[in-house]
């Protein structure tokens, strides 16, 4: 197949697929249904005008059977007149009126053949053409008998009245078929109603009332979609798809919604216990290292581990609390342009030894032309130090971590951070974000890294997302805005 011929192949697929959606709306519905009634009408009225033209016909084609009937008494009339009153000017007359039947009776041969048969139609003009010669034959002086002459003009007048009679009830028959046509026309009317009453009833109104009550649903909380069938009108599928297409991103808006209410709740009350906690963790701290310098050579080595100890852990509660600080910090802090390679290259330098002793190799690929994004440099080194730790502690040795950058769109910077770890399952996905959960053994993790991530990010007006897949690592990817898409943020605590 040459390549016209596949051109041809698809034309002929699209066309065939717009018909198949123009019949499947309401549109193509509607058309169908009125061209059909038009059609229908057009074929009744042609059906009425041409029993009408049938009817005017044999109406017309009687009065010729009446006239040839009169004419057949009037030359009977000339006859009797003849017999008893031996008048030879009336058989004169009746030859006259004979010439006319004859005329008359062979202008309906082809009819009456058709009406009454060709038995009986040669029959009548047998009949007629013997009371013709008898006739004919007693003018020029002929001795034929006035009973015989008689007896044929009766068999000649009964078999013109038949032949009439026979004509009127098919004249009247084709009359009383016309009566058929207004109730014809009435039934094709009454159908197009009650398929358009159908049409609007079912097509129309019933999915409305299902859009109807799922906007009900929606505003009791309840965004599950509205099926759609495939008898569906396509405008009215599109409908529900677009209804459908909202409720869902209703949904996805009001988790959203749920998980800043939440986070911003318990922002504000880890910010009150961060700052209730900080100056007896400092007090403790300090105390510590005054012990250890005052005391150093009263305390034996178990006490120096044990004061060593103490400062250890005072010195994680004081970082879980500049992390609580970090999460329950609303606003915006104050932002510059800032080059993205310039930022993944300043936090990596804070982990290359990490990396090296978890045995993970570094992959970067920051283009340096990419635009500059709005952000505090100590933050956005805050949010890439945490994803990428999470990725190099997730990593076993060998394995590679990677941090790539890429412009998203015209108002976004991407930059995906991606491991080949064992994944995150998929039941826990939605809830890595949240503040104190961690899929980390106790005293390894705060459950807070990500959290404060999140918060950052956001409060950047920015985007964190994850993807992953059991035993095939996972990416998280976030998105920053440019600097020239979004104005600049006075500092707020």
């Amino acid at each position: 197949m040459d390549i016209k011929d596949s051109a041809d192949m698809r034309g002929l697929e699209r066309m065939f697929a717009y018909s198949g959606d123009f019949f499947h709306s309401i549109k193509g519905k509607m058309f169908i249904l009125f061209a059909v009634t038009f059609l229908s009408i057009g074929v009744l009225a042609g059906l009425n005008y041409w029993s009408l033209s049938t009817v005017s016909q044999r109406l017309l084609l009687g009065e010729k059977y009446d006239d040839l009937l009169n004419d057949i008494l009037e030359v009977r009339r000339y006859e009797k007149n003849y017999f008893f009153y031996s008048d030879a000017k009336s058989l004169s007359e009746g030859i006259v009126y004979l010439e006319h039947l004859d005329a008359l009776a062979g202008e309906l041969a082809g009819d009456m053949a058709v009406l009454v048969g060709d038995a009986q139609q040669k029959k009548f003009m047998a009949l007629l053409s013997r009371y013709g010669q008898a006739m004919r034959a007693l003018a020029k002086g002929g001795t034929t008998g006035q009973e015989a002459l008689r007896n044929l003009g009766k068999s000649l007048t009964e078999a013109a009245d038949d032949i009439r009679r026979q004509k009127r009830e098919r004249a009247h028959k084709a009359l009383k078929q016309t009566h058929i046509m207004p109730v014809a026309f009435l039934s094709v009317f009454l159908l197009l109603m009650a398929l358009v009453i159908k049409l609007i009833s079912q097509g129309v109104l019933r999915p409305l009332g299902m859009v109807a009550a799922g906007t009900a649903r929606v505003g009791r909380g309840d965004f599950s979609p509205i099926a759609t069938g495939a008898e569906q009108l396509s405008e009215i599928a599109d409908f529900i798809r677009a209804f459908n297409r909202m409720s869902h991103e209703l949904a996805v808006n009001q988790e959203h919604l749920l998980q800043a209410r939440k986070m911003a709740a318990l922002g504000t009350f880890t910010a009150g216990i961060a700052h209730e906690l900080n100056n007896p963790i400092n007090n403790v701290l300090l105390s510590a290292e005054g012990l250890r310098e005052d005391y150093r050579e009263a305390i034996d080595a178990d006490g120096q581990e044990m004061i060593d100890d103490i400062m250890q852990q005072a010195e994680r509660a004081s970082d879980i609390v500049r992390n609580l600080l970090d999460f329950s910090r609303t606003g915006h802090p104050a932002s510059e342009g800032l080059c993205p390679a310039k930022v993944v290259g300043s936090t990596l330098n804070l982990l290359k030894n990490q990396a090296m002793l978890a045995g993970v190799t570094l992959h970067v690929e920051v283009p340096e032309g990419l635009p500059d994004v709005c952000g505090d440099l100590r933050s956005l080194q805050q949010v890439f130090m945490n994803l990428l730790l999470n990725a190099i502690q997730a990593t076993p040795k060998g394995g590679t971590v990677s941090i790539s950058a890429r412009e998203a769109d015209a108002d976004m910077v991407a930059f995906d951070v991606s491991d080949t770890g064992p994944g995150i399952p998929e039941s826990i996905q939605e809830h890595i974000f949240e503040p104190f959960f961690s899929t980390k053994e106790v005293g390894k993790g705060t459950g807070l890294g990500l959290a404060v991530t999140y918060a950052l990010v956001h409060r950047y007006e920015g985007q964190i997302s994850v993807r992953s897949k059991e035993g095939q690592g996972a990416v998280f990817t976030v998105l920053l805005p440019r600097v020239d898409s979004v104005s600049q943020p006075d500092e707020k605590e």
